[in-house]
């Protein structure tokens, strides 16, 4: 991490189905070798399969999944004396999206569906009723932050 400048936050190209950078997000996560068009027809199915399933509107069900998943703390590592504290932060904005995707990606992905469509879908109507891999990661993570909130004043 640099201590010159702050990085340079890229503004993103809202996607030209729902024009919505959210989605811009998530697709640029799941691509591999640089295959954003099949990226892009992997989310677009899953999307339509949700609404299939459940009769709601597929986006609104994402951006569901996607508050649900989101955490609010997190812990971060701290030397203190020669010790090593978790200490428990707030999660900024911009990365609380960011690891909502990223779990939503990984929990995915450990699925057992056929396709990978299916395995998102299947995973965004279960995080959107507050269940699923990616949701129980969450509730971890603010597990650990409340174990360590006796540290909290070690907080830089």
């Amino acid at each position: 991490m640099s201590r010159r400048r702050k990085a340079v936050k890229k503004e993103l190209v809202p996607d030209p189905k729902f024009n919505s950078t959210l989605v811009t997000q998530f697709v640029n996560n799941v691509v591999r070798c640089g295959k954003k068009r099949l990226a892009e027809g992997l989310f677009y199915d899953a999307i339509n399969i949700v609404a299939e399933r459940t009769g709601q509107d597929g986006l609104g069900v994402f951006k569901k999944a996607i508050d649900n998943v989101k955490p609010v703390l997190e812990v971060k590592s701290r030397r203190i004396g020669g010790a090593n504290y978790q200490v428990p932060i707030e999660v900024p904005a911009d990365r609380r999206v960011s690891l909502a995707i990223r779990w939503l990606i990984a929990y995915s992905k450990g699925r057992s569906e056929k396709s990978m469509a299916e395995k998102l879908a299947n995973e965004f109507i279960q995080a959107s009723k507050n269940e699923g891999g990616a949701v129980r990661k969450k509730i971890d993570t603010h597990k650990m932050a409340e174990a360590n909130k006796a540290f909290a004043h070690f907080r830089w």
